[in-house]
């Protein structure tokens, strides 16, 4: 008579719940250390690439999803140790197998890439350690799930122990430098309030200058510019709601102001870039100190000026 012990609803769930948790983990550290491999050592090619962004999704998940998987790890460690006999149930073996088996592929592929980058003569330093940070998280998942399946329903040893509490360490330090590096979420409202009030104002630029297209005049205030057959309406600021400062200067220049929160100038290594829809970053012409800021433009004729089309043949 077969007396091994059979997988029950509950197992099941919870094997699978720790198994999908564990990749969602180990994807979301590896791209969090990815964005701030890519923060420290930018790509010239890559100048529309924002990687706070990637930083946040990354936190996001790691905060809410590992400690969820060390929990379902510890109940089934201590189920285990309670109920020996789990140990060879069918969806235990199934997947700590599955997980070796894909850890193992990351590994390999990983080796891979660096010898097929090395015979192309691509080995930057930003290169070799997205390496060092694939091979360190399968070999890391590798090892302890093959000491794991040798182990069978036993306590954890005093060095899986410790490599457990390396690995909360390592998780934990690099979701905090991430909340420096990406910014906090009070300083990201702000970030993203300026970033909004860019964009206003290039819209109103773009519409002062289709303005002095069609009327070779300057409009003398912003609500000039309002057209109801479009639908544009001058914009106003998010955060205070106040009108922007729009005010002509002279035949052809003009002026645009608005306050902001924070210091903006593109290469000042302790501001990020502020992108805009689409991804564009927006030009040095738009970089801002805090505070009251006003942007003067002056329009070239000969660089705006639309070409008038002939008028009808009678």
């Amino acid at each position: 008579m077969d007396t091994s012990a059979k997988s029950t609803p509950r197992d099941v769930f919870l094997y699978l719940f720790a198994t999908v948790a564990l990749y969602f983990s180990a994807g979301s550290i590896i791209n969090l250390l990815f964005a701030h491999i890519e923060a420290g050592f930018p790509d010239p090619l890559e100048q529309y690439y924002d990687p706070s962004g990637t930083m946040r999704l990354s936190m996001a998940l790691l905060i809410i999803i590992f400690p969820a998987y060390l929990w379902a790890s510890r109940f089934l460690h201590r189920d285990l140790l309670a109920n020996p006999e789990k140990n060879d149930i069918r969806v235990r073996k199934w997947l700590l197998y599955l997980t070796l088996f894909l850890a193992a592929l990351l590994i390999i592929g990983d080796l891979v890439a660096l010898i097929y980058s090395f015979l192309e003569g691509d080995l930057t330093v930003r290169f070799l350690l997205k390496i060092a940070v694939v091979l360190a998280v399968a070999g890391a998942v590798f090892w302890y799930y093959l000491y794991d399946l040798r182990a069978k329903a036993s306590p954890l040893e005093p060095r899986a122990l410790w490599f457990v509490r390396l690995v909360m360490g390592v998780v934990a330090v690099t979701v905090i430098c991430g909340l420096f590096v990406a910014g906090s979420p009070f300083r990201q409202r702000l970030v993203r309030f300026d970033a909004q009030k860019v964009n206003d104002l290039q819209g109103v630029q773009s519409q002062v200058i289709n303005y002095w297209q069609r009327k070779d005049v300057l409009p003398q205030t912003a609500e000039e510019l309002r057209d109801d057959i479009s639908g544009y309406v001058p914009p106003k600021d998010p955060q205070s709601a106040a009108a922007y400062e729009y005010r002509a200067t002279g035949a052809l220049s003009f002026e645009l102001c608005a306050e902001f929160n924070l210091q903006f100038t593109e290469g000042d290594g302790a501001t990020k870039p502020v992108y805009g829809p689409m991804g564009q970053r927006f030009a040095e012409s738009w970089n801002h100190e805090a505070g009251r800021v006003c942007f003067s433009r002056t329009i070239d004729p000969e660089l705006y000026r639309l070409e008038k089309s002939a008028p009808p043949a009678q």
